[in-house]
Order: structure tokens, then C-alpha cells, then sequence
């Protein structure tokens, strides 16, 4: 089949480079690499954990004023 594309100046480089490699046309090159592409295993997406840390505070989140003025003092306190 024969139809016309644009490629990603990228994309374009790896195929030129494969082409030179292997002394294939760049049709050839074009399709090596996006049969690559199709046969890659895909990784399953590693599934998000918030990671917490003790910081010796405990703070009732209930009021958010009254929690960032408290975080300020603490923080005011923690840099002197």
C-alpha cells in the first residue's frame, strides 16, 4: 500500500538511521520500526501509594485556617 505521512523529526532521524544501518529503503525502516512499536509488551501502570511520614504534629484538618495559621507558627518555630 502505498500513502504519504508525516513523521516527527524524531521519528524521521530513527528511520534514516535504521536505513543506513541495515542498507533497507525507508518504507522498510518505517514499518520495522512501527512493527517494533506494536509488538512491545506495555507495562501495566504502577499503581499510586501516598507515601506519609511522621512529623511529630498532629493537626485537626477540620479548620483550614486554623490549620495553615497553626503549620505557619510550627514552620516559624522549626527555622529559628
Amino acid at each position: 500500500m502505498r500513502t504519504t505521512v508525516r513523521l516527527d523529526p524524531e521519528v524521521a532521524a530513527a528511520a534514516e538511521r535504521l536505513r543506513e544501518e541495515r542498507h533497507i529503503g525507508l518504507g522498510e525502516a518505517v514499518n520495522e520500526l512501527a512493527r517494533a512499536g506494536l509488538t512491545q509488551t506495555q507495562k501495566k501502570p504502577v499503581r499510586f501509594q501516598q507515601r506519609t511520614a511522621a512529623v511529630g504534629l498532629k493537626v485537626d484538618v477540620t479548620n483550614i485556617a486554623d490549620t495553615l495559621e497553626l503549620l505557619d507558627h510550627y514552620d516559624a518555630e522549626e527555622a529559628s
